[in-house]
Parts: structure tokens; sequence; C-alpha cells
């Protein structure tokens, strides 16, 4: 049985991702591997400090366009980073929502390195609204043992960058941060302000979150069968069916990580067999519901029939 890869907590400085960056990310790295060897070369070639540097490397590592490969410096660019962002990629410059509920995927997915307060929040949080006083102790209870000590400081930085990635902060004055001016996930509308309350009922007042559970029609069924095939070679490889709870509730699944009604899931599936090319199909009958896979695909190939369905 093999050891389950080790959380990142801490990477992102502080910083959300911005639009700008992963793009120049893809283009810097495909100039220079050795970019984020050295950090003054990188802040010249990238023309931001060196807190920002590392962050941009932290972001394009989690969303799985770049990889670093054990033993070497250099960095290369993935197959999903080139035909997404490179230069005849599918959407270099970050102008259509598909590519950003693609990038939500991926950095809340990244199978290597997952990102815990990705991958809890989204996952093992089952109510639709939370507080940061009740989602800190949430954290720290479900901090694996060997990931070490992790303080209330580092939960609490992790938290709000999870949280500014998808809400723009605003000043006192009803203005958006600067820091949030760029931060493409915030389109999503994934994630809401709902209203506030105070602390366990006597503490200062604090912002109520809530998750958007609705329908969210700019997620395609080809973006979905994208998605799916994604999950299904990472957590069930040898796998010829998926129950239907299993793609609507399993952690790292569509239903999960869109935060899709089940209506919404179920359309896409009755769409499987047509948006993935008769890849995979879904059945049904009075006792089951699941999908089948059918025959074999590969990314490159749903990833070009999501973006050849806005054509």
């Amino acid at each position: 049985m093999t050891a389950a890869p080790a959380f990142r907590f801490s990477g992102h400085e502080t910083f959300v991702c911005r639009y700008a960056w992963l793009p120049k990310a893809i283009r810097e790295v495909s100039k220079n591997p050795l970019l984020f060897k050295d950090d003054d070369e990188a802040m010249v070639a990238l023309g931001v400090g060196k807190n920002m540097v590392r962050s941009i490397c932290f972001w394009a590592e989690m969303a799985q366009i770049i990889v670093k490969p054990d033993g070497t410096q250099k960095h290369e660019l993935t197959d999903f980073g080139r035909e997404l962002l490179g230069h005849d990629g599918h959407d270099a410059y970050l102008e259509n929502s598909l590519t950003l509920w693609l990038l939500h995927w991926k950095i809340a997915t990244n199978p290597t390195q997952p990102l815990f307060f990705w991958y809890q929040l989204l996952n093992f949080w089952h109510r639709a609204e939370f507080t940061e006083s009740e989602i800190i102790p949430f954290l720290a209870k479900n901090t694996p043992p060997g990931a070490g000590l992790r303080s209330e400081s580092t939960l609490e930085a992790g938290y709000r960058v999870f949280v500014n990635s998808y809400v723009a902060t605003r000043s006192a004055k009803g203005e958006v941060a600067e820091d949030n001016l760029d931060s493409p996930l915030v389109e999503l509308d994934l994630l809401r302000r709902s209203g506030d309350r105070r602390a366990g009922g006597i503490g200062p007042r604090e912002v109520i979150y809530s998750f958007n559970l609705d329908d969210k029609p700019a997620i395609t069924s080809a973006l979905f069968g994208y998605c799916l095939h994604d999950f299904w070679i990472h957590h069930h490889p040898d796998e010829k069916t998926l129950p239907f709870r299993t793609i609507t509730a399993a952690p790292g699944s569509p239903g999960q990580i869109f935060k899709l009604p089940e209506a919404s899931i179920r359309r896409h599936l009755d769409n499987l067999k047509e948006s993935t090319d008769g890849a995979y199909s879904f059945e049904e009958s009075a006792s089951l519901q699941m999908a089948i896979r059918k025959k074999q695909t590969t990314p490159s190939t749903l990833l070009e029939s999501v973006y050849a369905s806005e054509a």
C-alpha cells in the first residue's frame, strides 16, 4: 500500500494566485527551466519581489501546470500546462471561465502534493456555512499526525488564503483590496459572504461565508467529463464502473470540488457518452446508477473536447 502524499500547508507566502502569474510562469519556465532556482533571476524575469516569486512557483505547481521532477533543480511544463496556457494553448490568457474552473479543479485535486486547506474545506466540511472561529479548530483537529506541529497562525494564514482566493476582500470603505484585484477564482462565485455573527455568541462579529451549492451553468458537460476522468484515473484506476454516490460525494470527486447539486451531476452524467466521445457512459436501473468506462481516452483528447464545445 502506497503512503499518502504529504500535504502542503504553506509556500503561498500569504498571496492568492493572480491572473498574470500562471501564464507568466508557463512562458518563463519554457524559456528557462532553472528559473525558480535563482530568486534574483526570477525576480527580474517575472517583474515581482522575492516573496511573490516563491508564490508564483507555489501556485504554478499547485495548479499542475509545472512540475519539478525528483532529484532535479529544473521545472518542466506539464502536458496540461502546455496545452492549456502555452503559446498555442486553448486559453493562453485566462479569458475563458472554463479555464478558471479547470484551474480550481487542479489546485483542489493535486494528487502528489495536496493543498491541505482546499482538501479539508471542499471535501470534509459538510455544512454550507462557516466562520473562521469554526474552521480553525476543525483544521487543527484534522491536521494529520505525520504533518508535524502546525501553529494556529499557519492555519489562520492558510484559511484566509483559501477564502481570499474566492471572495474579494474589501476595506472598511467597501473598496476591493489591492491584493485581491487579480484573483481569478473570485469570478467563479463558489464562495460568498452571507452575513456575520458573534463568535460563540459573545465574541466580536465575524463574517459568515457560504459555499454556492446551486447549479453552475459555466461548468459544461465536457468539462465535467474531463474532471471525472481525472478523478477516475487518480482515485479508481482499476475500476470499470463508479457508483453515482462516489461521483457526487467522495473526497476529490467532481460533486464535492464543484459543489454541485445532484440534479446538475445527473444532467452531466446523462450527457457523458456524448461529451467523452463514448469513452464513458452512465447507466441506471431501479437499483443501480453508475458511470461505466467504455474505452481508453486521454486527458488531451478530453481537454480538446472542453474547448471544442465552446467553438
